[in-house]
């Protein structure tokens, strides 16, 4: 960044990540902003802090806790009680961390955004006031700033914060129309979209590099400040990706590659060298060299060497809970009553006959479902029934159910609940009497993977859903690379009991990306978790593949913004 002519980071701060649990916050490790943002400092950037508490980033609920879903009268994003004193503690806990970073303190932190794109959510007038206090009453003296796209700036500022703008092309004027909201004042793009998402089903999305450098470069011709959004995008990890629901659910990548400047394995890009040739004409010196580029290494394939199903691997899991009617993950009373926040959900009740299951909509947002565990379908936000065969006596009926990942845009936030959010039907008549196991798949769970004896080695007997191990011998010193799952179907990947997030098969991204710094020399241990179609080996390559690729302008959701 700092090669690149840029003298400023822009960095959003997760509270989900922050506050996993109500009460329980972790800013240590990978979760240490301190030390992230006293390294830009080092190498002489700036910094501007997106705090939130939302802060939209294709991330799950726009980084918002889910625990806050457990109040069925939530209304986030507004001065509503339960989400007001949440907010509160939290930001005594951040605010707390972040201001000995202050400019004013001899920090890095020139200026702080208060929320963000609040003009395109805009449900409380209160709101935005409300949240510039939380930050001015703990002290907050720097420049304050809103970040709107051209829709959203008349209803997005509050009194004494300077406005700006989030855009990708010039149209409607959108300079202008941010010089007549606030004559006389700096102007700034504060989320220059370099790129764009991708979406599972869709086409990988690129925006030419000659079109971003013309519109860069007239911003900075008519005076403005520009913050890239992406510089480097980076990695979904886990299960943090968001979705978008604009009509149609549509859950995001794993992959925040964004064909951003910096791809999402730290590579430089086309854009990254003409941007560097821009820039460099700003300064008076020239520029530092970058430092070189990282070395990766397209390992050997792995072949796969033990199993475990899904129903073996129950017993591995806290003590499912029991209730008449089926309960949403946020509401399950796991994780000190915080309820589950991700990962998949398993439903279990009795039939005694076959029939039509009627989902009527509440399944969120993916299942398969199997009689006496055995696979007979799925069911998801498109496909509501399905036929259960006929059979004799009670039957077991198994509902495995994926939080695909929560809505990040839009008015729908406060829907946001997973898991079965209301009645199943069979025949009419709804189910009762449910058995639900929490399979988050935390570290925990892994580690007990990893260690356990109960794994099999015969492989002509697998059966899906289930848990594949592999082992991967690194000689050397362990290098970035990326994971390719040809051949499986849908699923998760750990690797060390780290977890690169989701793969399927229907693309645009047919690869993970594996950083080095998770490898180690000698054997590293890789967990496959697939739902339905396995392959015998994991193949690794040193760059990704989209395969077909489409302009970001071609894509419809992008013009209405």
């Amino acid at each position: 960044m700092k090669a690149c002519g840029l003298n400023t980071l822009t960095t959003y701060v997760p509270w989900n990540l922050h506050e996993p649990e109500r009460g329980m916050f972790n800013f240590q490790n990978q979760l240490d902003l301190k030390a992230y943002v006293s390294l830009a400092a080092e190498v002489g950037l700036r910094v501007i802090l997106r705090p939130g508490p939302y802060i939209c980033a294709e991330w799950d609920l726009g980084g918002l806790p889910s625990w806050l879903l457990r109040d069925d009268g939530m209304r986030l994003r507004t001065t509503y009680p339960g989400f007001a004193e949440a907010v509160n503690l939290y930001f005594d806990k951040l605010i707390s961390i972040i201001k000995p970073l202050m400019f004013e303190e001899g920090g890095p932190i020139i200026a702080v955004q208060v929320e963000n794109e609040y003009g395109s959510y805009a449900k409380d007038d209160t709101y935005m006031p409300f949240i510039k206090d939380c930050l001015c009453s703990r002290g907050i003296k720097e420049l304050l700033i809103t970040s709107d796209n051209w829709a959203g700036l008349r209803n997005g500022g509050t009194a004494g914060v300077l406005k700006t703008i989030n855009l990708q092309r010039l149209t409607f004027r959108a300079i202008q129309y941010l010089t007549f909201m606030q004559p006389n004042k700096p102007l700034m793009v504060t989320e220059y979209w370099s790129g764009w998402f991708d979406v599972w089903g869709d086409l990988h999305h690129v925006f030419p590099a000659e079109d971003m450098l013309g519109i860069v470069s007239e911003i900075l011709n008519k005076g403005a400040s520009i913050n890239l959004y992406m510089f480097h995008g980076g990695t979904n990890f886990g299960f943090m990706n968001g979705a978008s629901d604009f009509n149609t659910y549509k859950p995001q990548v794993t992959s925040y590659d964004y064909d951003a400047p910096l791809s999402e394995a730290g590579d430089y890009t086309q854009k990254y060298q003409l941007l560097r040739n821009l820039f460099h004409q700003y300064h008076s010196q020239p520029l530092p060299e970058g430092p070189p580029p990282q070395e990766r290494n397209a390992y050997n394939p792995v072949v796969i060497q033990q199993h475990l199903s899904l129903w073996d691997a129950l017993h591995f899991i806290d003590a499912p809970y029991r209730s008449d009617r089926p309960v949403n993950m946020e509401n399950l009373p796991v994780n000190n009553d915080n309820g589950q926040s991700y990962g998949y959900t398993l439903y279990e009740t009795t039939i005694t006959s076959g029939g039509t299951l009627n989902s009527k909509n509440n399944i969120r947002d993916r299942a398969l479902v199997f009689v006496d565990r055995k696979w007979v379908g799925n069911l998801d936000r498109k496909t509501h029934k399905l036929m259960l065969p006929d059979g004799e006596g009670t039957r077991t009926l198994s509902l495995l159910v994926e939080n695909c990942g929560r809505v990040n845009f839009g008015k729908n936030l406060d829907s946001q609940r997973k898991g079965i959010v209301g009645d199943i039907l069979l025949n009419r008549s709804p189910l009762r009497g449910f058995t639900t196991f929490c399979l988050e798949m935390k570290p925990d769970f892994i580690k007990s993977l990893m260690t356990s004896d109960q794994w099999k080695s015969d492989l002509t007997s697998t059966s899906t859903p289930g848990f594949y191990q592999a082992t991967l011998c690194v000689e050397g010193l362990p290098r970035d690379t990326f994971i390719k799952l040809t051949g499986w179907g849908k699923g998760v990947v750990f690797v060390n009991g780290q977890n690169l997030g989701r793969y399927w098969f229907i693309g645009p991204q047919h690869f993970l990306y594996l950083p080095g710094p998770w490898l180690q020399g000698g054997e590293n241990q890789i967990i496959v978790f697939e739902e339905q179609k396995m392959d015998n080996k994991i193949l690794f390559a040193e760059n990704p593949d989209y395969e077909r690729t489409i302009d970001v302008y071609k894509f419809p959701f992008c013009t209405l913004l």
